[in-house]
């Protein structure tokens, strides 16, 4: 693309060194990416200043540089005088505007439906990307679990592990409308919001699923926390909010100017949607859904009071859409869950081993209680302190499975470049009796994983959560190849093959 910068229009940076033009072929902002004809992004963030690398990428092919610093790029400008360097107030800014405008606006072009909250953003977004296809409006989304068009998942490295950077958004949006999906959902962190990943889009829909503490690592404050948070919903068109919510959705549901619809599991709450008579079986549950003053009969495919909620958050959005409620409740029977959430595998001797990546003490809390609702003999949690989170955060996991599993191992996840048994002994930290005989450790998951199967006996529940994301543990900046499920599907062979030996 021949970039004429003295005549772009909703890119800001207020001078040019340099070339007035260039033929940009690609957008970077980190330098070892760089392609010939690229356009590099020289950010600055808390371990590097982007501004370090830009003789890198030039070296690699840029032939234009955005960054902040008055006085680098006008120096580099003499020293390069075929290329061109833009001074910018906010990188970040100016590369969520360049990445829109290279990828043709697409954000523009699909239905857009941004999912945010402490708790539930994964299963929500697919949710609402699954309602919306089996509606007939083919939705991607993008989030935890990786980036999926409407029919398949689409193979991607991810820049981040939730919300991707602004480069890689826009090319995603770009993607699905070329595979013909015509809505992507995704997860929008308070983290991307505060770093300009979404700057400059407008969302069809913004959702609200709770709000409780965490990302202290990086917030360092609740009140930053949930300003970011509500960021969102200032570039959003439409509203759904989970008045159950004290902390942020009551008060959002009374401020959100725009057309929105709440929804709560509480009879009388006044929401536009609500689910009384829960009950739950071996396929799913079944509630009764009041929605306009009618009570309707409703079947869904999921598990877990929390899930029903997710659910009703996806409804909401359906019917913001345009959608009516009774062809909503006619697909609603096959609705998909996303990977690793309430996951439940059956293994031998009538054991079911559970996947669900809660890492927030909120999340585990409801999560257990949910699981205790099912018939089993003895309950194994393995929860896990998560190396590239908050280290406040982490004995308040062990505080919150304190006196309510009969066997908790504790794990590592992401240690990233934190010594193991750190991170460990910050978790037993929130054990009134870190040394009773049925807390143990595990200083990896993968051992974490093995120690929880090992202590399964028949009929037990095995619950494995926390945060393992994207197929990989993060140890000292690297991605180490990870995945429960073939941890267990091992576990499980060896142990087949062992019983089978003995019976022989």
């Amino acid at each position: 693309m021949n970039i004429q910068f003295n005549d772009l229009e909703n890119v800001a940076f207020k001078q040019i060194f340099g070339q007035a033009s260039q033929e940009i072929t690609s957008l970077s902002f980190h330098s070892k990416q760089v392609k010939p004809g690229g356009l590099f992004f020289s950010i600055v963030g808390g371990e590097h200043d982007g501004h370090q690398y830009i003789d890198e990428a030039i070296s690699r092919g840029a032939s234009a540089v955005v960054g902040t610093s008055h006085e680098k790029l006008e120096s580099l400008s003499k020293h390069y005088p075929e290329h061109t360097f833009l001074l910018a107030d906010n990188v970040r800014e100016t590369m969520a505007q360049f990445a829109k405008m290279f990828y043709g606006c697409s954000d523009e072009k699909l239905k857009t439906v941004g999912v945010t909250g402490t708790n539930g953003k994964t299963t929500v977004a697919a949710y609402v990307r699954s309602l919306l296809t089996l509606l007939g409006l083919p939705a991607g989304s993008v989030g935890t679990t990786g980036i999926w068009a409407s029919t398949h998942k689409l193979s991607y490295k991810k820049s981040t592990p939730t919300t991707p950077e602004s480069t890689d958004l826009h090319q995603i949006f770009h993607d699905l409308l070329e595979l013909g999906d015509k809505a992507a959902v995704m997860e929008v962190s308070s983290i991307a919001t505060d770093q300009k990943r979404v700057h400059g889009m407008e969302f069809d829909t913004a959702i609200l699923t709770n709000f409780s503490e965490e990302h202290l690592e990086y917030h360092k404050t609740m009140e930053h926390y949930k300003k970011c948070k509500l960021a969102l919903f200032e570039q959003s068109k439409t509203a759904v909010i989970n008045i159950d919510d004290m902390e942020m959705g009551a008060d959002l549901a009374e401020t959100f100017q725009g057309r929105k619809i709440t929804y709560s599991l509480v009879p009388g709450s006044g929401a536009d949607l609500c689910a009384e008579d829960i009950s739950f079986s071996d396929v799913g549950s079944s509630f009764t859904l009041i929605y306009k003053g009618q009570r309707h009969h409703a079947a869904v495919p999921v598990f877990g009071t929390y899930n029903i909620a997710n659910a009703l958050s996806a409804i909401g959005t359906a019917l913001l859409f345009g959608y009516k409620i009774t062809n909503i409740l006619q697909v609603l029977p096959m609705l998909e869950s996303p990977e690793g959430r309430f996951q439940v595998i059956t293994g031998p001797d009538n054991k079911k081993i559970i996947l669900d990546y809660a890492h927030t003490p909120v999340a585990l809390t409801r999560l257990v209680e949910e699981v205790k609702k099912m018939k089993y003999n003895r309950l194994i949690v393995m929860i896990a302190g998560i190396g590239i989170r908050d280290f406040n955060k982490m004995p308040k996991m062990a505080a919150a499975i304190e006196g309510h599993a009969d066997e908790v191992i504790v794990t590592v996840d992401h240690p990233g470049h934190h010594d193991p048994q750190i991170i460990i002994d910050q978790v037993m930290k929130g054990f009134t009796e870190p040394k009773s005989p049925n807390i143990k450790a595990a200083l990896t998951r993968k051992e974490g994983v093995m120690a929880s199967l090992a202590a399964g006996a028949p009929d037990d529940i095995i619950l494995l959560t926390s945060g393992c994301i994207n197929g990989a543990q993060i140890v000292k900046g690297m991605e180490i190849p990870h995945s429960d499920e073939e941890i267990i599907q091992s576990h499980y062979d060896s142990y087949s093959e062992v019983r089978h030996e003995l019976e022989a």
